[in-house]
Order: structure tokens, then C-alpha cells, then sequence
């Protein structure tokens, strides 16, 4: 397999954490849901490829999600490997089903905007914080890290460009929650570099630190790349992604696919950048899951390097 020539940039950091989200966020937009064990089987295959934190399910009422209504049948068959397997939790009662299966990590989700929020979750930016709350507090206190997802970061379907000064109101209000890391959302792919900076100025002027930050970013204008490179060049080491570039949102149909893990690693790879990520490995899975969804990975590193061989 032909790998990328590595040229270092002293100015970017060392190495970065891949938060892989193929099987939660990526299989949630399916149009049929993936059998259980093939789930299952592709978390196992992700971390044999070296993604030390795969996001494994959400425990999202089935009525509202339905692909992973598969939650507490899948979890206790990957729990035990030996990675971070964070799973998303909307309420207290999410909370208690995580709990009781002995999940360690959990995620909420939450908006800069009012028409997503409204979409997403039926309620007002305010409304579900004010939710949030009380399941982030019994989260910690339960021992677990507590990850909190901003969505339409950039842009919304309904509102248009998004104000940085609401982006930073509502990421300030969840790291004051207590939310250990900050994943800041581009849902509809809108985002551009300057943007970015922008906005992750704007964060550590109000008191976010890149460290405690994270950045998800899809690919619809293909901007994913271009803008991970510009949190890099600001201190942010952990990029959300997902294998084979699945995914989108089902509540924003103009949502495309996730940033690809693989396209990631290819350019993480060619900077010297550490990942600890075995891209052949990860190539040959996400082929593997094309396989079991009975259409080609989006990803253009898949394509590549899978046609090579």
C-alpha cells in the first residue's frame, strides 16, 4: 500500500486523538438498520486498526432514532475492548441505561441554534441545557467523563450563518456544566478556514482553551480537511471522524458525510503527526463495511488505496 511522503510542521501538534464516530454517528442515518453483530464487528475491526476511542452507540429513545434501537444489545458485546467507548445519552434516562451497562464515557447534545434545538430535540437552546444539566452533574458524580456536542457551530439550514458570540454563549455554558471535552459541530459542512479561527479565538478569549476543545466537521463543500488543518494550526489534538466518511444527520437533510477517518489519517500521516492509527487496517474495514451497506465508501483515501490493491 503507497503511504503519503511525510514532510513535518513544527508549528502543529505532535499528535492528535482520532474521536471515531463511524458507528454511532455514521450508522444513525442508515436508511435500514445494520444488524447488531455487524455493528458489533466493526467496532472490534476499528480498534484492531488502532482508533483508541470509537463511539460506540446512543441510548436515544428508539421512536427518535430507530437505526440504533440496538443499544443495550450492542454495548455489552464491545464494552470490554480495550479503547474508549464513549455512547451518547439525551436525558437522565439515557444516563440510566448507559449506567446500568456500565458504560464509562457518555455524550449530550446540544445547539447553538434555536431551529435545531427545536428540530433535535423539541425544545429551545435554553430548554435543553436546562435538560442537560442535571444528567452532566449525575454523569460525574457516577465517575464518568462527559463529552458535550455543539451542533450548527457554522451555519443552520433555517438560520443561515451562525453569530460567533452564540456559538461561544452555549459552549460556555456546557464546559461551566462540567463537560470535560467540547465538540464543536460543523453539521452542514458549511464551515471555512477563517471561520474556524475565528471562532476558536473567540473560545479562548472567553475562557475555552483548544484543549478542551474538539472539532467535527463534514465534508459537504469539502472544506472537512482544510478546516481541521486550520484547529490544528490553533492547538485543537482531538478530530472527530468517521470510517469510511458514513454519516450525515437526520435531522438536517443537507448534512453529508462525516469527515473520513481515513482521509485524516492520509493527510495526518503525510505531516508526521501520530495517530497511532494502521491506515491499511482501517481501509480494509471501512471496504469491509461498504461491503455489509451494499454501496462504495464515500472516502477518497478508501477509493484510492482499496483500487491500488
Amino acid at each position: 500500500m503507497s503511504l503519503p511522503m511525510t514532510v513535518g510542521d513544527p508549528s502543529l501538534p505532535a499528535r492528535v486523538r482520532i474521536h471515531e464516530v463511524g458507528a454511532r454517528d455514521g450508522l444513525q442515518n442508515e436508511k435500514t438498520a445494520v444488524p447488531t453483530g455487524v455493528k458489533a464487528e466493526f467496532v472490534r475491526r476499528l480498534a484492531a486498526a488502532g482508533l483508541g476511542t470509537i463511539e460506540a452507540t446512543s441510548f436515544v429513545h428508539p421512536r427518535w432514532v430507530p437505526q440504533l434501537a440496538d443499544a443495550e444489545d450492542l454495548f455489552p458485546q464491545v464494552r470490554d475492548l480495550p479503547v474508549r467507548l464513549p455512547v451518547l445519552v439525551p436525558n437522565e434516562r439515557g444516563l440510566d441505561r448507559a449506567l446500568a451497562l456500565g458504560a464509562r464515557e457518555v455524550a449530550v447534545f446540544a445547539s447553538a441554534t434555536e431551529s435545531f434545538a427545536k428540530a433535535n430535540l423539541n425544545r429551545t437552546v435554553d430548554e435543553a441545557l436546562a435538560m442537560f444539566a442535571p444528567t452532566v452533574t449525575r454523569a460525574i458524580e457516577s465517575g464518568l467523563k462527559v463529552r458535550g456536542y455543539l451542533s450548527m457551530c457554522f451555519g443552520d439550514p433555517w438560520e443561515g450563518a451562525v453569530p460567533i458570540e452564540q456559538v461561544v454563549r452555549v459552549t460556555r455554558a456546557l464546559a461551566d456544566m462540567g463537560c470535560d471535552e467540547l465538540s464543536l459541530g460543523d453539521t452542514i459542512g458549511v464551515a471555512t478556514p477563517g471561520h474556524v479561527q475565528a471562532l476558536l479565538t473567540a473560545l479562548y478569549e472567553a475562557g475555552v482553551p483548544a484543549s478542551r476543545l474538539a472539532v467535527h466537521f463534514h465534508d459537504t463543500y469539502g472544506q472537512a480537511l482544510s478546516n481541521t488543518l486550520a484547529a490544528l494550526r490553533h492547538g485543537v489534538t482531538t478530530v472527530d471522524a468517521s470510517a469510511g466518511g458514513l454519516g450525515g444527520c437526520p435531522y438536517a437533510k443537507s448534512a453529508t458525510g462525516n469527515l473520513a477517518t481515513e482521509d485524516l489519517v492520509w493527510m495526518l500521516d503525510g505531516l508526521g503527526i501520530e495517530t497511532g492509527v494502521d491506515l491499511a487496517a482501517l481501509t480494509a474495514t471501512s471496504v469491509w463495511m461498504a461491503e455489509q451497506l451494499g454501496r462504495p465508501s464515500p472516502s477518497r483515501t478508501v477509493r484510492a488505496l482499496s483500487h491500488k490493491e
